[in-house]
């Protein structure tokens, strides 16, 4: 990630700190035992590795998360991907939502939980806050925004991004003048009088490195730059959001600038989107690389063997590491690690998050005489748009698809979320079942 001409920048005095989200309803049923961060991504990583990847390639190496809901696994996954050795002062650490004897409550916002945990950020030696989310994809060099607002002598820098009209009605619009300056903030606009009043002039789209010659919109990122004083100083208050509260009434009062980002970026808040992101990845050029070593996207070194394929059809595929895949036919699909295939089974647009460990003989055996599955896939099955979440137990001849049914059901045996079958994880589809 090429720091695009500007001086160098020093990072050792950037302390990152990675929102860790609430519930994530939205991504439910994938958040029913996990938090938002943690659910698996293409395959092999887990949507935290993102901003945490971004930070180390951009030499911050100081970083935060915080979280709340469903923590367990997000915290074992951190101990065990990232460790810094002991002299560079680098740390990955996650900070847990917790009540003292001063507040009971849990984090209200993200502003909220910056405030609740502000006594362990000064503790440290900073002169910037970099805030991210921990649900996006995107590959960022923080050095430029870093870089920007030093330069423009900001007091907050909002990471922005040029959107069409028709996204702009889901996001937070950010209106600027010709100094990259804030002006307006409003959120998710919908009247069209309002939109128009929020577009960007073409003619500044050279300045700001914008190709794309279309109607355009800026709209936050949620990633922000705070000066370190300023932070305490905006914080002293009850306000819940940055980017409800903090940021729209620091506009008014405050140096607020605007580091417009090119390039690929995906809010994986709901399960559509997270749908689609993965799929994309295995398209022949997808949005996002995953190849480019130039920033690679670090994650927990799992030591597996190479995936085993035994006449097996793929077609558009990202296969993980440790599977083994029996004579069966699979497209347009994330086959996730240890994932288990048999003969006969045909995989189209679905999402298979993998498992965590490999059943053992003894296992096998004890859940045969239980009528339950082996874990994996099993023999002759025919599923289609599907996301089928870790250790599930798929049994032979089952049948899955969303067509011709609602847009969004709850099942004993399985979700159905913006038109997509979710098997949940650790879910049992007996053999012979038809969804």
């Amino acid at each position: 990630m090429p720091n695009s001409g500007r001086q160098p920048v020093n990072t050792s005095n950037v302390l990152s700190v990675i929102m860790g989200g609430g519930q994530g309803t939205r991504l439910f049923p994938l958040t029913k035992e996990r938090a938002k961060p943690a659910v698996p991504l293409a395959g092999k990583y887990r949507l935290v590795d993102i901003p945490i990847s971004n930070c180390i390639n951009s030499g911050l190496r100081r970083i935060y998360l915080l979280t709340q809901f469903n923590s367990a696994s997000l915290h074992r996954h951190i101990s065990q991907s990232y460790k810094f050795d002991h002299f560079s002062g680098g740390f990955v650490e996650i900070l847990a939502a917790e009540q003292t004897f001063a507040d009971t409550s849990w984090y209200q916002g993200t502003a909220d939980a910056v405030r609740k945990n502000l006594i362990h950020f000064l503790n440290h030696d900073f002169d910037f806050l970099l805030i991210l989310s921990g649900d996006q994809l995107y590959r960022m060099d923080f050095r430029n925004i870093i870089a920007q607002h030093i330069e423009s002598d900001a007091d907050i820098t909002v990471a922005t991004i040029p959107v069409t009209r028709r996204q702009s009605e889901s996001l937070g619009i950010m209106q600027i003048n010709e100094e990259r300056r804030i002006t307006r903030f409003v959120e998710k606009p919908k009247d069209p009088a309002v939109q128009d009043s929020l577009r960007l002039p073409r003619e500044w789209y050279g300045r700001l490195g914008i190709e794309d010659g279309q109607e355009l919109f800026l709209a936050s990122m949620g990633i922000y730059v705070f000066n370190r004083e300023l932070l305490r100083k905006l914080l002293d208050n009850t306000l819940a959001d940055f980017g409800k509260h903090v940021i729209p009434s620091a506009i008014e009062t405050h140096r607020v600038f605007s580091y417009v980002f090119q390039g690929y970026w995906e809010d994986i808040g709901t399960i559509r989107s997270f749908f689609e992101a993965n799929l994309d990845l295995t398209s022949e050029l997808p949005r996002f690389n995953f190849f480019d070593m130039g920033a690679p996207i670090f994650s927990r070194p799992r030591f597996l063997p190479g995936s085993k394929i035994n006449s097996a059809q793929i077609d558009h595929a990202v296969i993980s590491d440790g599977c083994i895949l029996n004579h069966s036919r699979i497209s347009h699909s994330i086959v996730g690690v240890r994932s288990i295939v048999g003969p006969g089974t045909e995989l189209t647009r679905v999402i298979l998050l993998g498992c965590d460990y490999y059943e053992s003989r003894e296992s096998i055996e004890a859940n045969k005489q239980a009528k339950r599955p082996r874990i994996g896939v099993g023999i002759n099955a025919k599923i289609e748009n599907t996301i089928i979440d870790k250790n599930a137990r798929i049994g032979d001849n089952v049948v899955i698809s969303p067509a011709g049914k609602p847009e969004n059901v709850d099942h004993p045996l399985y979700f159905i979320r913006d038109g997509i079958v979710i098997i949940p994880k650790s879910g049992i589809l007996p053999d012979g079942t038809v969804i």
